[in-house]
């Protein structure tokens, strides 16, 4: 059984947003750059409250910020 796997499009979603930093995302949302960093390249998922936190920054769904998919299928 493979491991699902989550993407997202925050690296462009910040440069589409004034070019937000990493730093101003993070103190937006109540954790370290090196959080958003790990997310963004896939290293950390979010929990489902930062997810939303997120998503909410940019005015968007969550499905528009993260994409989940089950490499079990």
């Amino acid at each position: 059984m493979g491991k699902p796997i989550i993407t997202n499009n925050i690296r462009k979603l910040r440069f589409n947003h004034d070019e937000m930093t990493q730093q101003e995302l993070a103190d937006k949302v109540g954790v370290t750059r090196q959080t958003i960093v790990a997310i963004e390249k896939g290293n950390y998922s979010p929990s489902l409250e930062l997810a939303f936190r997120i998503a909410r920054v940019f005015n968007l769904r969550l499905e528009e910020v993260f994409s989940f998919e089950d490499k079990s299928s």
